[in-house]
Parts: C-alpha cells; structure tokens; sequence
C-alpha cells in the first residue's frame, strides 16, 4: 500500500500541468496532495533523491518554487511493479495494476515460468480464471481438487504409481478380521501449516466435522463411529464392511484441515495469499513425507491477460502452459495423456423415451460422424469407446426404424464443448423428426439447485484422478444425478448392490463387480461416454520434474528450477 499512496501522490504533482514544468507554492502543493507543507516536503525530498522529478525552493514563506518531472506516472508505476515482482511483493504488484491492469500483461511476461527470486525458486503459472474456494468436501473444478490435494493431507493418500492408498497422516493401518474394525496408526511428528504440532484429537474432530456433510455421510454411510483409542491411533467401528474405506480416506475431499483454521492443513504447501487475482502456496518445512523442492507457486489469474494471448492455459483448462510469451515458439510438450474422466450421456427411461429409443439415440452419436465433427480445438478430444480401458460401450445393430418421440429435454452443465455437443444433438434429432429443448446448467456439477426432473437427457463431465475404479464407485453412490436417471426401486438396488459389492476384502473382485454394474448401465442404454480429453503440459527447457497427473496437472513436489548461472 505503501508504493501504491507514493504513486497516487506523484500523480497529484504531475496532474495540474500535465507534466509540464510548475511554478508553484509549497502550501499548493500541500492542497493538492491533501497533507501538511511539512509533509509534502518530505515527499519532495523523497522524489528528488529516488530521481523522479527535480523541486528547486526559494527562500521566503509563499514564494514559489521550480519543479520540473523526470519521469511519467506511468512509466513510474511500471517501474514500481517491476521491481515488486523483483522483490516477490506480490500484493504491491496488484495494488499497483488496479490503476492500469492493461500494463500488467507487459510486466508479468518475463516473471512467468521459472524464476530465482531473491534465492527462492518460485513457478508462476497463468492462469484464465478465478479459483473457488477450498471448501470441505466435494470440489467441481479440477484446479481446485489439484490444489486441495497440495495443502491438505489425508489418513491416506493413493500411490503416485500404484494408484492404490498408502500411508499419510497414518503410517499404517490395521483391518479386523470381519473388517468392522480398523486402526489407524498416526505418525508422530505432523504439524500443521502454523507450525503447531497435531494432536490426533484434532484429526477425530475434523473427521466428525466432514461426517455431518450431507455428501460425505453419504460416502462413509457404513461408518458407525470414530474414537481415539490411543494417543497415535484413530479406530473406525462400521456397521458394515467397507473395503473402499482407504480408498474414501485417501481422497481430497477427505483431507483434513485444521478443525478451527479451515485454510491449515499439513500438506506439502501451506496456503500464503488467495485473492481473486492471486493464489500464492509456500513449501512446508515441516512436511512429513519428501519435502518439495520448489519453494514457491503462485497462479496469476488475470483474465484479460489471456485475451491478449499471454499465455495458452486460455485455450482450455486441461491444456497447461508454463513460460514466457516469448517463449511460447520454443516450448516443448512435456508430457500429455487422455484422460480417464469423461464427458458422459445418461437417459431416463419412461413413457417418453423406451429402451429402444434410447438405444437408437445412442447409436446416432457413436455410429454417425456427430462426436468425429464436434467444433472444437483441435487435439482437444477424442471419443470415447470405453468407459475406462477394457470396459467397452456396447454395439447395438441399427434401428432405423425406431420412431423418437417429438419432443425430448436435455440438461447439461460445463464444461463448455457440451454447448457444442449439445446443438450438434439437437440439430441430428431435429432432421428425424424430434424437437430437443436445450437447458444449460451454468455450473460443473449437480451441486444446489438443477433442472434434473425436467430432463429426460443430461450431460455432464465425470472427472476421474487416482484410482479409477473407486472414484466411478463414488459417483454411483454420491453424485445426486442417478436419483434422477433411475426409478426409485432401480436406485434402491443399486446402492443395495454397492454396499454388497464394498465388502469384498479382494480388490480385482470389487473391480470386476463394479464392472459389471457399469456394463448393465450401458446394456441398458442408461449411460454412455461421449469423449476423453487430451491433457498437454508444455514448458521452457528450465523448468523440470513435470508429469502429468490422473487430474491432468502436474505434482508440484516433483517440479524443480536448476539454480541460476553464476
């Protein structure tokens, strides 16, 4: 605040004449610049030494003195937010930018990538939208489940190359034999982000804290209490077996934060400034697995930026690009993958639409060039012909003669090559005869108020990070969208055969069971993938150790900057 007032004065100067030389009395110079003459001709001095302007006194109380500019107000402020960002003051470069946050596109270009700052290796990323808040539970964007994931640690965590949960905040666990019962062992060196050490009851009150959410008391259904038996063990007591549970507790939306700091966790990073335009993570020095080698992140989110081609992250959120405009001819792909999550059809069945005509409409967008025409970057998507690799969408002969009927509703939400999903099916429905009503549900999920029971299709996208299978199993149990699809004893039967299936001790024979209850959704001509997304990370030869995720962003524990040259 303080460089931002030094700005504002200067221009209260510099205003009157434009620039121009002034002859002018210290007393009207103490009225434009709403202070005392003492005041102002500190602020004088302070100018004259930093070389923006010249001031030549005369002796003699109301005579007018000489002052002449050196600099613009507007070179000045460039000035003043290059060397902020010099000095890593990232709250002054924004305050700075409020005046003029066209001049910010100019400055931020050789901050952008890796940089050394004041011994500090620091990766800016930016990036074309705000983040939402890190709220408990259920996260919709993928940049946020990303980010929750960095700040937050759970009992668990799942295996970068296994997928499978492995120790965290607990080392280890144990499993009764009826499996009603498991231990978790907490390590006993954690601290929290403030440099508190944790104490295992503040865990428990975390875990009852998340169990009152309505979503994750769904998730945990099977969960009876929690206790600390011991000083370093959390007891899960369930009324049924849940051999998923290390799987529940490994997932973001069951990391723990502090129980009275909401923002505090124990993860690699600690949370140093989330504003709209700015989210800034430092290392945490008392991180409990392998310390990160970076020490600061920062997402730069200025929108209008991206209009003016700062950087390609604009283009689509699962294309990621770290660097330089300057650099952007240069940069190599670094790594890329399709990903499991999808963008996925599901159909309710009724006196409106058959089983026949559901399956007809789904042969019209696998069997036709529909998905192959799609209007959207190119190497953004690919169709889909599984729902994950081995569970492949069904082949139905061709029912031409199969009547729609004349009027069907669609609901879809985000992301937006829906929009163009969407008026594509509407367009192919309409030469056959079938009027589709479009209804656009501006959010990435089914959270809050939706118009699920007035559509007889609905679009959405199914993000899938570690552990495919689990997470697909969460979606059938947690996502409210199948209470729509299905009647209501075909959802009582299907959350009957999730609590069968999560009993299974032996992992392969959960997976093909829920295999299975995916096929029959496909059979039944209930669900159907549309498309996968291309994930692309690019970045400058200095910036290292980046791979991509399940989530189509990179580990910030893996990522490092070599040390400048000397």
């Amino acid at each position: 605040m303080r460089l931002l007032n030094r700005l504002k004065q200067y221009q209260r100067l510099w205003q009157p004449s434009a620039g121009e030389p002034q002859s002018v009395t210290v007393g009207e110079l103490a009225e434009r610049c709403f202070c005392s003459e003492r005041h102002v001709r500190t602020l004088l001095r302070q100018a004259q030494d930093a070389g923006w302007l010249v001031w030549k006194a005369q002796s003699g109380r109301g005579k007018r003195g000489q002052l002449r500019f050196l600099v613009t107000p507007d070179s000045l402020r460039n000035t003043m937010m290059e060397q902020a960002l010099e000095k890593g003051e990232q709250q002054s470069v924004l305050e700075l930018a409020q005046l003029a946050p066209g001049e910010l596109r100019t400055l931020l270009q050789p901050f952008m990538g890796g940089q050394w700052q004041n011994d500090t290796p620091t990766l800016r990323i930016p990036y074309y939208r705000q983040l939402d808040s890190l709220h408990p539970g259920f996260l919709p964007g993928r940049a946020e489940q990303h980010l929750a994931g960095q700040i937050f640690s759970g009992l668990t965590r799942f295996d970068g190359g296994t997928q499978r949960p492995c120790g965290d905040l607990a080392h280890h666990w144990d499993i009764s034999a009826d499996g009603l019962r498991w231990d978790f062992y907490i390590r006993s060196t954690l601290y929290w982000h403030n440099g508190d050490a944790v104490n295992t009851r503040q865990l428990h009150q975390r875990l009852r804290m998340l169990l009152e959410l309505p979503v994750l008391n769904k998730l945990f259904i099977s969960v009876k209490h929690i206790e600390v038996t011991h000083p370093q063990c959390l007891t899960f007591i369930l009324h049924r077996p849940d051999f998923w549970l290390a799987h529940r507790l490994a997932s973001y939306s069951s990391h723990l934060a502090h129980p009275e700091l909401p923002l505090t966790g124990t993860g690699p990073f600690r949370l140093t400034l989330f504003t709209p335009e700015l989210v800034r993570l430092e290392s945490h020095d008392h991180y409990h697995l392998s310390h990160p080698l970076l020490k600061a992140i920062e997402y730069w989110i200025t929108p209008q930026l991206f209009a003016q081609n700062l950087g390609t992250s604009c283009r689509h959120p699962v294309q990621i690009t770290i660097g330089k405009p300057e650099e952007f001819a240069t940069l190599s792909q670094v790594s890329s993958s399709i990903s499991l999550g999808f963008c996925y059809l599901t159909l309710r069945k009724s006196p409106r639409l058959n089983p026949r005509q559901a399956r007809r409409l789904i042969n019209i967008i696998h069997r036709s060039s529909l998905l192959q025409t799609l209007d959207v970057d190119e190497n953004l998507i690919t169709p889909s012909n599984a729902l994950l690799p081995g569970w492949t969408i069904p082949q139905w002969d061709e029912e031409d003669e199969v009547v729609l009927p004349k009027t069907l509703t669609l609901a879809y939400h985000l992301p937006v090559e829906l929009h163009t999903m969407a008026e594509q099916l509407r367009l192919a429905l309409a030469s056959l005869g079938c009027e589709l009503t479009l209804i656009f549900h501006n959010a990435k999920n089914w959270d809050g108020e939706h118009p699920l029971a007035q559509a007889d299709l609905m679009m959405g996208d199914r993000l899938i990070g570690e552990a495919p299978e689990y997470t697909l199993e969460q979606w059938l149990r947690c996502d409210q969208l199948w209470a729509h699809v299905l009647d209501a004893p075909a959802f009582a039967h299907l959350q009957a055969t999730l609590d069968a299936l999560q009993i299974q001790a032996d992992e392969e024979q959960r997976h093909a069971a829920l295999q299975q209850v995916f096929t029959q959704l496909m059979n039944d001509a209930t669900l159907t993938p549309l498309f996968n997304y291309h994930y692309r990370i690019s970045a400058p030869p200095g910036v290292n150790g980046v791979r991509l995720n399940p989530r189509g962003w990179f580990e910030f524990t893996e990522a490092w900057l070599p040390p400048p040259s000397p």
